[in-house]
């Protein structure tokens, strides 16, 4: 990740450049000494929260606001220098106003992209229609180009848009917010295509995203944006943590994971404390049930190459561990103790039995002869193979709501 003294994302095939770049509206200055370069066929998220300055941002870099310092410049030349027709051959702009186009034609409003490239009379030649075309079926929506526009649902719309720009067959493509106003099928199909814009066709993308789970998956790299500047950028697998989401939303009650690329909201505790006996990814979902339900967790003992581990830190749960493919000892399953008998309710996930982690049964066994209540996903026969145990405390359930259901039905 690059530093905050140079406050520059470089490297070869640079198509956009800030230059001590300040940005605003009504002279108010709202981000200040931008210097960054954006590399050919990358996608670059900008992230911060609403107000930061990631939209007048994006409308300096389109020209569509003039910069209160410093300069845009595409291939080392001023974005000011350009006639309108050359640079949206080489850039294209989606914005998030809705659109109300009248009577067009999904074709028709597409082929509005073509004006740099038709003329002052602006017929369409057969070279041009097949580009409408062609870009239309790059969004996959090739079945719409006979609707009218107003018919259109918001994920159709925003497919229509992208193609609009890419009819104008640019290098560069800058969107605000482009996945706002759709549902989740759409808002996972519309970055998928702009993905792949940009590597099946070297486009430069830059976009504004509220979702900072999607960034970490889509993006090559990530501009956090806050307090008037630039606080971090770089890869996301380097940018993104704990630390540097929780700063740049100011989370109090909420946590993101770099190694589950999402947010997880943590438990505040305030119905008990339940212990959960996982592994093998077997506890997650407990984890979530639990604190959705106002639990406190602990668990354990988990290996921490497991995604059961990542999970339950990211919740703020208190974690036994022990490192990955070494056999849980009797140092860990005293450690753990504790924490079983402070716990209100025991858990059993049902995790798979192996030589690691089969000193994790002792756990349940001890919280039975504690006089626990012990809710287990197992089935009877692995009950009494694995636990070796009849005893009434030892309660039986179908799946995880269910036994969560259960618990929450005891006083």
């Amino acid at each position: 990740m690059s530093g905050p003294g140079t406050n520059t994302i470089t490297g070869t095939g640079t198509i956009m450049r800030t230059k001590d770049l300040s940005v605003g509206y009504n002279k108010k200055t709202v981000l200040s000494l931008v210097d960054l370069a954006f590399e050919k066929g990358k996608f670059i998220s900008l992230l911060g929260p609403n107000g930061a300055g990631k939209t007048t941002l994006l409308r300096t870099m389109a020209g569509l606001l003039p910069p209160c310092n410093g300069s845009v410049l595409i291939d080392q030349i001023s974005l000011n220098k350009f006639k309108q027709d050359h640079l949206a051959r080489i850039l294209s702009v989606v914005l998030t106003d809705r659109v109300s186009p009248g009577l067009f034609s999904v074709f028709e409003f597409v082929a509005l992209g073509r004006y740099p490239h038709t003329g002052l009379l602006g017929r369409l030649k057969k070279a041009d229609k097949k580009v409408v075309i062609t870009s239309l079926s790059q969004v996959h929506a090739q079945d719409l180009v006979f609707r009218q526009i107003e018919t259109l649902s918001d994920g159709e719309k925003q497919k229509v848009l992208i193609a609009r720009a890419l009819a104008q067959e640019p290098r560069l493509i800058l969107l605000d917010e482009p996945t706002i106003h759709l549902d989740l099928k759409h808002r996972m199909e519309v970055m998928s295509i702009l993905q792949n814009l940009c590597r099946e066709r070297g486009i430069t993308v830059v976009a504004s995203m509220h979702d900072v789970d999607i960034a970490a998956k889509i993006s090559d790299q990530v501009i956090l944006i806050k307090d008037g500047g630039i606080v971090a950028w770089g890869p996301p697998e380097d940018t993104l943590n704990k630390k540097s989401v929780a700063a740049l939303y100011d989370f109090e009650g909420a946590t993101f994971n770099p190694n589950l690329g999402s947010i997880e909201i943590k438990c505040n505790g305030h119905r008990g404390s339940v212990f959960v006996v996982g592994g093998i990814g077997c506890g997650t979902v407990f984890y979530r049930l639990l604190a959705k339900r106002g639990f406190a967790v602990s668990t354990g003992v988990l290996h921490t190459n497991d995604l059961d581990y990542y999970v339950a830190i990211s919740l703020g749960a208190k974690c036994i561990t022990r490192l990955p493919l070494e056999k849980i000892t009797r140092d860990q399953i005293n450690e753990a103790l504790p924490l079983v008998k402070q716990a209100d309710y025991v858990i059993d996930a049902g995790f798979p039995v192996s030589e690691l982690n089969q000193m994790n049964t002792e756990l349940i066994r001890y919280a039975l002869a504690q006089g626990k209540l012990v809710f287990t996903l197992r089935k009877e026969k692995d009950v009494k193979r694995f636990l070796q145990t009849d005893s009434e405390n030892l309660i039986i359930c179908e799946n995880e709501v269910s036994l969560i259901d259960k618990m929450d039905s005891y006083p």
